[in-house]
């Protein structure tokens, strides 16, 4: 996979994360969950160290939390920041 200029300005995951959260087919939504995933983690490796997207990372780590919810509520994942997973 290529990367370029236009991909840099225009990043693919926050259409792939808005068709996670607008899927309501459970057999689909995990496969629109693993593709924004992918989005998500491409992009951030496009970005790198640099942090004048500041606007972005906060999106993305806004979208993060919700697939994370999406994961535990709607797909029945466990949730990983229960205190009774990690014994408490």
């Amino acid at each position: 996979m290529t990367t370029s200029a236009s991909a840099l300005h225009f990043p693919e995951w926050p259409i792939k994360y808005q068709e996670a959260l607008l899927e309501t087919d459970r057999e689909k939504l995990s496969e629109r969950v693993a593709e924004a995933e992918a989005a998500i983690f491409e992009r951030l490796l496009q970005m790198g160290p640099v942090q004048d997207e500041h606007a972005e990372r906060e999106a993305i780590q806004d979208a993060i939390r919700a697939l994370r919810v999406i994961k535990r509520d709607r797909l029945g994942f466990p949730d990983w920041e229960s205190k009774t997973l990690l014994g408490s």
